[in-house]
């Protein structure tokens, strides 16, 4: 809301194994996760990733197009990255 123009950056990544890798490096850089672990952008969706803030506040995301369905989305009728 205090950031006219950038609503979220997402990042998009070959697959759901380089989600978890760039999870793993964020966790180890002491990064807070939006949600616990990678989750699907909604209820039903294949797609997913893990979602955070940078330093400055940004709302930041890295995804994969599939794979991310193994797990519930975390809000029930939303979208999971909760920026709408």
């Amino acid at each position: 809301g205090d950031r006219p123009g950038l609503h979220h950056l997402s990042f998009e990544v070959a697959d759901i194994d380089a989600v978890r890798r760039a999870e793993a490096v964020l966790r180890e850089l002491g990064v807070e996760f939006a949600h616990d672990g990678i989750v699907p952008h909604g209820e039903g969706a294949s797609s997913g990733g893990v979602f955070f803030t940078d330093p400055d506040g940004v709302r930041l995301e890295i995804y994969a197009p599939t794979g991310a369905d193994v797990a519930p989305a975390p809000t029930p009728g939303a979208p999971t990255c909760g920026f709408f």
